[in-house]
């Protein structure tokens, strides 16, 4: 990030303490630029799902500063989290109903997101009749039907078989070259870490920090092959270590 652009997402000695006393994060320097897509991995209970909490205004921070300088932003959650009587059409238009959008807009808003996703003919089918991977990728149209500037994703491939997961990370690293939209991606997996972004943040156990801030060279787009060269295991080698480091 140069000295002229301003941070789409910028945490400045941020720290978190919830009312039950504990402190979830203690002094987070963080910030993600426009076009930045940003991975962080860490312990179990480190913190890392709080960071979005704060980002998008779910939750406010104990001290330091938290700078949102990005109109528009969508939160991906961890579970797809569609209305069961809505078709796949109707989930990702919901955005543009809550907004105000007329609905011969919003439709064909909506009937566009789900053509990037490659849902088109799924249009008019409901959540219990599509795969897991498939109402993930509603979720994502949902999100991105927003235009957003930046997008936040709280684990959202956890829950999905290795095989999906796999895809899916494909299909997102896709549409974030596609859209640029600034990312702030939370996982479990160093590898996903690895796969998707432009830089892998490390934290700490609780209280969470940032123990290491590590760049991906990897120019977009990301070929599924690329899982396998030895540049990638050597990234992944070098934030796995860092992870171990700081585990506790």
């Amino acid at each position: 990030m140069t000295a002229t652009t301003r941070a789409a997402l910028e945490f400045t000695g941020v720290s978190k303490v919830f009312d039950t006393g504990t402190t979830a994060l203690s002094g987070v320097d963080l910030s993600v630029a426009p076009g930045e897509f940003v991975a962080v991995v860490g312990p179990s209970g480190c913190g890392k799902s709080t960071l979005l909490r704060l980002a998008s205004g779910l939750d406010r921070v104990t001290d330091g500063t938290l700078e949102v300088a990005a109109d528009t932003t969508s939160f991906v959650f961890q579970d797809p989290t569609l209305l069961p009587w809505r078709s796949a059409l109707g989930n990702v238009a919901l955005v543009g109903q809550l907004r105000g959008v007329g609905k011969k807009e919003r439709t064909a808003r909506a009937a566009d997101a789900l053509a990037l996703v490659g849902l088109t003919d799924f249009a008019k089918s409901f959540p219990r009749q599509l795969s897991g991977g498939m109402r993930m990728r509603v979720s994502l149209a949902r999100a991105l039907v927003a235009d957003p500037q930046l997008a936040l994703f709280d684990e959202p491939f956890g829950a999905l078989d290795e095989i999906t997961r796999l895809g899916m990370q494909t299909e997102l690293q896709r549409l974030f070259q596609l859209r640029g939209f600034a990312g702030l991606f939370i996982t479990h997996s160093v590898s996903e870490a690895v796969y998707l972004s432009t830089r892998v943040v490390v934290m700490t156990g609780r209280p969470g920090r940032i123990a290491a801030d590590i760049a991906v060279p990897f120019a977009h787009p990301r070929s599924p092959e690329l899982r396998y060269t030895p540049e990638f295991a050597a990234l992944t080698g070098e934030v796995s270590h860092a992870l171990e480091g700081h585990h506790s």
